[in-house]
């Protein structure tokens, strides 16, 4: 293979570019919170000591006023981002779902009435429902499992490393991966999937794992649920070590078991911490599009929410379908972000 710098020149001068931007970007967040920051508090320290040492303390309306402009300079990058990447387009893909396919005439609320009547609709809910109500459930208690089995081991760094290293892959890394796990090749042929070679060393006949109903949705969870266990695992690890000694040692004394042990002060323990991982899990299976796509693209009954909000709109150019499952899609957030907001406050009362 030849390189010849000449013809490549444009392509390095991009990524210089790229990286350029990058180190200026970063740089930037860099001084703005931590550089700043710090020079301000500073100045404010000096300025407070200054007057006090003058006998001269500031007024408390001025101290807040300075006070809310020093939060305001924060707070305004962060309200923008949020109005421009969440508001504004909340807002138009409502708007959108109120609209026909080429977003030319308003039809009101027929695009969701075109979902209520559509039989197919049913079995798109139905499979999501079930990724939501299977994935946070066993994710979440693989990373439980793993992670009282591994508290204060000896390899305990390399366990974590282990099972947390598919939390570095992207979804659609994942999906390539386990559609290779999933492979068929005809009875006869060497099969190239883990899966099927063996099933065909069991004695059994190559299967079309990802064709064939509902198993294939089954099978498409356990890729979510590989990812995601190594989050569950890290948060509640974490919480588990926060468990006050003494309490356990309290507990052993008094002669419980390691089962009684996990049951009365364990599990209560990470209540906070679990609560947070089923609910950040949910929402993220909810949203879940990269793995069906990746592996099967809603074909042979796998369809989620998300990849039929992405065909809509996308690949059919029906924007007011695509819009309404996206808004339903919204709506069904909506509950478990209220209860996590919720659980955080009380945590703070506490």
């Amino acid at each position: 293979m030849n390189f010849d710098l000449a013809d490549e020149a444009p392509k390095l001068a991009m990524l210089l570019y790229g990286v350029v931007a990058f180190v200026v970007v970063v740089g930037g967040l860099l001084l703005l919170l931590d550089v700043v920051p710090t020079r301000l508090a500073r100045r404010r320290q000096a300025r407070l000591a200054a007057t006090v040492a003058a006998g001269t303390p500031l007024e408390p309306g001025r101290r807040r006023s300075r006070e809310g402009l020093f939060a305001l300079f924060f707070l305004l990058p962060t309200v923008l981002m949020l109005g421009i990447g969440l508001v504004i387009p909340a807002i138009r893909t409502l708007v959108l779902s109120l609209k026909n396919g080429d977003s030319t005439q308003w039809v009101g609320l027929r695009n969701y009435g075109w979902m209520v009547d559509r039989p197919e609709i049913v079995d798109i809910l139905r499979n999501t429902a079930l990724w939501v109500l299977l994935v946070p459930l066993l994710a979440t208690s693989v990373g439980l499992i793993y992670a009282v089995l591994i508290d204060r081991a000896r390899l305990e760094a390399l366990a974590k490393s282990l099972i947390f290293l598919p939390m570095a892959i992207s979804f659609v890394g994942a999906g390539i991966i386990w559609k290779f796990i999933y492979a068929f090749r005809p009875a006869g042929a060497d099969q190239i999937g883990l899966l099927n070679q063996i099933w065909v060393w069991l004695g059994g006949e190559p299967q079309q794992w990802l064709a064939n109903p509902p198993l294939n949705t089954l099978l498409l969870i356990v890729v979510m649920i590989w990812i995601q266990a190594g989050f569950a695992m890290v948060v509640l690890s974490a919480a588990i070590k926060a468990i006050p000694t003494d309490m356990i040692e309290a507990a052993r004394i008094d002669g419980v078991n390691a089962w009684q042990q996990f049951w009365r002060i364990t599990l209560p323990g990470i209540r906070p911490a679990l609560v947070v991982v089923v609910v950040t899990i949910s929402i993220a299976t909810l949203k879940l599009f990269d793995i069906v796509r990746t592996m099967t693209n809603g074909n042979f009954d796998t369809n989620v929410i998300a990849t039929e909000m992405y065909n809509q709109a996308f690949r059919y150019g029906q924007t007011g379908q695509g819009s309404a499952l996206a808004v339903v899609l919204f709506i069904l957030v909506i509950p478990i972000v209220i209860y996590q907001v919720r659980s955080l406050r009380r945590q703070r009362e506490v």
